[in-house]
């Protein structure tokens, strides 16, 4: 049996994830777009841009966290978390046809989203994902899905719902397939995931998977256009 001060302790870093998150989800609504995709109020390029954005790095999901699942096998070290990270892997695998196909509904071609350019923002968090799963600390990825999979919980359902109910984007009901699918997903992954890190005791990894929650809060709000402009292709 764990300790009072196991417990404690325990109880105190997964408060500083979970502050992350919420600290996520407010980056992400004071950004001018990001309040508008609250209000469903987003026009269609400003909704585009996120979601060529997000294409860039959803893409990259599946690798990133099977690599670092990987990694940790090949280190000896948390077989469940192992094997938690290859299975998000797995379930993340094919979510980016999704964002294809809800572009190709608002009018873009494969090719033009292949072809866009990558936000700094996506470079800096597929780079810095790609190092913690194959360099660092492999659980550190943890960080980063946990605030984004909080993110998903608690504003993508509501993101899909007002888009279509004010309507403002042509062909909007057929164009969110991803945000619905998410909302609907990642609840029972937050939970799961807080269940498995609760266990997790050295102060390396719980260090790791802060700094990567943190990172994700500073760099995921600004996929979104910097001042509502965006001079990416949108359309092809």
């Amino acid at each position: 049996m764990r300790t009072q001060a196991e417990n404690h302790a325990a109880t105190t870093w997964l408060a500083a994830l979970d502050a992350e998150a919420r600290g996520l989800v407010a980056a992400v609504d004071a950004r001018p777009d990001g309040h508008r995709l609250f209000e469903g109020s987003l026009d269609a390029a400003g909704y585009i841009h996120y979601l060529v954005q997000t294409y860039h790095y959803a893409r990259w999901s599946t690798p990133i966290l099977g690599e670092a699942g990987e990694r940790l096998k090949r280190l000896g070290r948390h077989p469940e978390l192992a094997q938690l990270l290859i299975q998000k892997g797995e379930e993340e695998r094919g979510h980016e046809r999704w964002l294809l196909s809800d572009l190709k509904n608002l009018g873009c071609s494969e090719e033009s989203v292949e072809t866009a350019a990558r936000s700094p923002a996506v470079e800096a968090y597929t780079g810095w994902n790609f190092f913690t799963s194959r360099a660092g600390v492999p659980t550190a990825v943890l960080g980063t899905a946990y605030v984004l999979e909080y993110l998903s919980q608690t504003r993508a359902g509501v993101w899909a719902r007002r888009l279509k109910e004010v309507s403002a984007i042509p062909n909007i009901h057929k164009s969110v397939t991803f945000l619905r699918s998410h909302g609907a997903l990642d609840g029972d992954h937050v939970a799961e995931m807080a269940r498995l890190l609760e266990r997790l005791t050295e102060p390396e990894d719980q260090e790791a998977i802060l700094f990567s929650a943190r990172i994700a809060r500073s760099v995921y709000p600004c996929i979104f256009r910097e001042g509502g402009a965006s001079t990416l292709p949108l359309a092809g």
